[in-house]
């Protein structure tokens, strides 16, 4: 099997089986997607969703919250990881958006990168999620799954898997691609004991193929 075709079969079963993609992040804008994402580095969205409503609520948008004090912000951000450098993050990502782009999320991944808090997968994930920009972004579940299943192949960093999957998937299909290999790796590809088993990726996915079924006696 090719890798082109590798890549088909996985489209064409995810657009079968889940059909709509979005991300489980839950907002009502762009500063509230940006806010959100940044706080969502090695965190869950669960955990995410269940801090964010107080923070809209007194930060209504970057102009309230570039005028946050750091020990006024921090309470609220105190459960999530690194709350520390995030509380920082938020506070001059807002401070930037005020001076250097009139109070608007810019909507380039060049532009986000210059904030505070934002690298390129952030900056990845709001341009496909607000405007469904071609931009794939890759984190550790996209990481680890397109590995397993063979579509990257010996990428050593997110950047080289990044530029792997932008060759083979359509770009209309790339911001929607990116929520599917997020799902599957948050529900199915898990990190450890993947669910094999109910898998519908197992006739082209290169771990189960050379790993399950060789220890289960099936080669």
């Amino acid at each position: 099997m090719t890798r082109k075709q590798r890549f088909q079969f996985c489209i064409d079963y995810f657009e079968k089986h889940i059909p709509v993609a979005e991300t489980e992040l839950v907002y009502d804008n762009p500063y509230q997607l940006l806010v959100s994402v940044i706080l969502s580095a090695q965190c869950t969205d669960k955990r995410v969703n269940m801090t964010t409503p107080a923070i809209f609520e007194k930060y209504p948008s970057p102009k309230e919250l570039a005028k946050a004090e750091f020990d006024e912000l921090f309470p609220f951000i105190k459960s999530i990881s690194y709350p520390n450098n995030k509380t920082k993050h938020l506070i001059g990502m807002a401070k930037m958006i005020m001076e250097d782009f009139g109070g608007q999320i810019p909507m380039t991944v060049e532009d986000l990168m210059k904030l505070p808090g934002v690298g390129r997968k952030t900056a990845n994930v709001i341009t496909s999620v607000i405007d469904a920009q071609p931009n794939m972004a890759v984190d550790t579940h996209v990481f680890r799954v397109t590995a397993r299943i063979g579509l990257t192949i010996n990428a050593k960093t997110v950047l080289a898997a990044e530029k792997q999957l932008i060759e083979f998937i359509p770009k209309g299909l790339i911001h929607k691609a990116h929520h599917w290999l997020i799902l599957h790796g948050r529900y199915v590809c898990v990190a450890r004991n993947p669910k094999c088993d109910e898998c519908g990726l197992k006739p082209v996915c290169k771990y189960y193929q050379t790993i399950i079924k060789k220890n289960k006696g099936e080669m």
